[in-house]
C-alpha cells in the first residue's frame, strides 16, 4: 500500500459521498458535544484538525466560537474557504502544526487518526500537544481501535448515498496491524476504485500515544451521547487533557 494514498483519494466522488451521507443534525449533535466536552469556554480558539470541508469549524464559529482547520485536501480547504473566509483554513500536514499554546481545545473527527502509523500518530500527538494550551482538551474519534473494528470486521461491504454507489473490500494484515480497504464508487455509470489503508491499535496502545505526549486520558467513550466504551462499540471516542506543567 503506497504511503501516501491520501493525496490521491480525497477527491470528487469520495468527498461528494461523504457530504450525502452526514445530515446536519449529525453535525450539530457533535458540535454539541464538543462544547459539554472540550470545556473552552465562550469564544475559545479551537482547533480542527484534519477539518475536511470544515462542518464542524463551520458550525463553532456560528456558535461563537473562534476556529482554525487543517486539512492536506486541496479541494476540502478549497470547500471550506468557500464557505468562510474569515476561518484561518491551513492546506497542511495534520502531523505539521506550527502553532504552540494557541488553542484552547482541539478535536479530531472523522476516522482520521486511523491513517497514521505508530511513528506519524505520535508526530500527530507531539503536535498538537505543542498547540495545547495547558489543561486544554483533545478528542479523537475512531472507528479503528482493535476492539472496534476487529470483533465485526468483513469482507465486502456495499453503500449508497442517492445515485453514487460505494463497495469496499477489507483485506487485513494481522503482522502489521494494517487494514487496506479498496473502495470503488459507481456513479453516472462510471466505476472509480481507489485504495486505502488504516491502522489497527487497540485503545491500551491509543491511549499510552497521548499519554506519551503529554496527553492525559479523561474518558472513554462509545458516541456523543456519553456512553462509555466497551468491547464492540463501532466508534472510540477518546478525550484528553495536556498535562499542567510540574
Amino acid at each position: 500500500m503506497q504511503s501516501n494514498w491520501q493525496s490521491s483519494f480525497f477527491r470528487g466522488v469520495a468527498l461528494e459521498l461523504w457530504r450525502r451521507i452526514i445530515p446536519p443534525e449529525m453535525t450539530a449533535a457533535e458540535v454539541d458535544f464538543l462544547e459539554r466536552t472540550l470545556h473552552a469556554g465562550p469564544g475559545a480558539h479551537l482547533l480542527d484538525v484534519p477539518c475536511g470541508a470544515g462542518r464542524h469549524a463551520l458550525e463553532l464559529a456560528r456558535r461563537g466560537y473562534r476556529a482554525t482547520g487543517v486539512d492536506s485536501s486541496e479541494e476540502s480547504i478549497a470547500q471550506a474557504r468557500a464557505a468562510s473566509e474569515t476561518i484561518p483554513w491551513a492546506l497542511r500536514d495534520m502531523c505539521d502544526l506550527p502553532w504552540e499554546s494557541e488553542f484552547a481545545g482541539a478535536y479530531c473527527f472523522g476516522n482520521s487518526f486511523g491513517y497514521l502509523d505508530r511513528p506519524n500518530a505520535s508526530r500527530f500527538l507531539a503536535a498538537v500537544a505543542r498547540c495545547l494550551k495547558p489543561g486544554a482538551r483533545f478528542i479523537v474519534d475512531t472507528g479503528m481501535a482493535a476492539e472496534s473494528i476487529l470483533p465485526s470486521i468483513g469482507v465486502k461491504r456495499w453503500h449508497r448515498a442517492g445515485d453514487i454507489f460505494m463497495l469496499s473490500e477489507n483485506r487485513y494484515h494481522p503482522a502489521e496491524g494494517r487494514l487496506d480497504i479498496e473502495y470503488t464508487f459507481i456513479h453516472q455509470g462510471e466505476a472509480d476504485t481507489r485504495p486505502s489503508s488504516s491502522y489497527v491499535f487497540t485503545v491500551a496502545e491509543i491511549c499510552r500515544m497521548h499519554r506519551e505526549a503529554g496527553l492525559e486520558t479523561v474518558e472513554l467513550l462509545a458516541s456523543t451521547s456519553g456512553e462509555a466504551y466497551q468491547v464492540g462499540a463501532p466508534r472510540l471516542i477518546l478525550v484528553t487533557q495536556k498535562r499542567l506543567p510540574g
